[in-house]
């Protein structure tokens, strides 16, 4: 039988060094007193990981140098190597594909502006993916036709933050990229720990929003976290038989029950939640789907953001004329509900979750084969 890596080195007598940042800040006060240091040097330690995004312990230059030592030999703060960059909107969206190892590999994205809040000027969002792949399944998403293959952990969550925040400010994080966050709640609560801890990024609660196709125990579970984050909730569908053919793991969760969720986040939150509705021509886009969509989510504090479907190879899927978008936009205002439709960037850079793995991969297999 196959021994475990972790055992084979404790065998060997020797020890992997662990990301810093997938222990939470309690976690790191505790093992830096078991150091016999003070509590104090693991709030300095994850300054210099987070505000100042270094990736070597000898730069901490108020940490003693016995300590940087031992830190470096027993934990690792490396960035993840890019394996390709796109850029478009005159360098307004970027894109970038981060190698994780073992040939896992996700994509983080940054846009200067706040693509969900189109007057909001001066805001530098970045989207982060959450898992390698994604078990959801949906059918117009090019990450869903990848497939699972793992969740990231908290330190590689944050990595794909501190790879734009070492290049400039970032003030919104939308967990809206490669996989569900809320199947790997626990990663994905400790990443967002770090980004509004006053030792961490110190973001805002309120920059932070979460997307999720809609897994209620997940739900709960954020809104019990008591953050100020938002929430987004993926319908895609007016009615149950539809949302199960666009979104097969659906099955177990009607949109009743979803809206009963997003009701019970704003009680507990105060916060509006926005329900996802991507718009795929003669599929989901006629003004009577609006129609019966209002009926569903009318009296409660909530938003609809309309997307326009970004075409991805393979799924059969069109996108609908900027006529019928209009007409959809229109007639869920009639109803009296408040909607947008999603700012259109980066469609020239493959900027739907999963476009730019999935190329890469095409293009290294066609290497493979030459």
């Amino acid at each position: 039988m196959t021994q475990p890596t972790d055992t084979l080195e404790a065998m060997n007598g020797t020890t992997r060094p662990r990301p810093l940042l997938d222990h939470s800040l309690a976690e790191l006060d505790a093992l830096f007193a078991g150091f016999g240091e003070p509590r104090y040097r693991a709030r300095q330690a994850a300054r210099w990981a987070l505000k100042r995004g270094v990736t070597d312990f000898e730069a901490m230059s108020d940490i003693p140098a016995a300590l940087r030592a031992r830190l470096a030999t027993e934990f690792t703060l490396s960035a993840p190597p890019v394996l390709a960059t796109t850029a478009a909107d005159d360098g307004a969206t970027t894109k970038v594909l981060l190698d994780l190892g073992g040939g896992a590999a996700v994509e983080a994205v940054r846009m200067a502006y706040d693509p969900d809040e189109p007057l909001a000027l001066g805001r530098v969002t970045v989207c982060v993916s959450t898992q390698v792949g994604c078990a959801m399944g949906c059918v117009f998403c090019a990450t869903g036709q990848q497939g699972f293959t793992r969740n990231l952990s908290a330190s590689e969550i944050v990595a794909q933050v501190l790879h734009f925040t070492r290049q400039g400010r970032v003030n919104n994080v939308v967990f809206m990229g490669m996989g569900e966050p809320l199947a790997n709640t626990s990663a994905t609560l400790a990443a967002i720990r770090w980004l509004v801890d006053a030792d961490g990024l110190d973001m805002r609660a309120r920059g932070i929003t979460v997307s999720t196709v809609g897994l209620r125990a997940g739900i709960r579970r954020l809104a019990d976290e008591g953050l100020q984050v938002g929430l987004t909730i993926s319908l895609h569908a007016p009615d149950d038989a539809l949302r199960r053919r666009l979104i097969p793991t659906a099955g177990g969760t009607t949109i009743d029950e979803l809206v009963a969720a997003a009701r019970e986040y704003i009680e507990r939150r105060g916060r509006r939640v926005t329900f996802a509705y991507a718009l795929l021509d003669g599929v989901n886009d006629s003004e009577e789907q609006a129609r019966r969509l209002a009926s569903r989510i009318r009296g409660i504090q909530a938003h609809v953001n309309l997307i326009p479907y970004n075409p991805t190879a393979g799924a059969g899927l069109r996108r609908p004329s900027p006529q019928r978008v209009r007409a959809f936009h229109e007639a869920l205002l009639a109803e009296g509900i408040n909607a947008t439709v999603r700012m259109e960037r980066g469609v020239d850079i493959a900027a739907a979750c999963g476009q730019l793995r999935t190329d890469f991969a095409t293009r290294a297999d066609a290497l493979t084969l030459a």
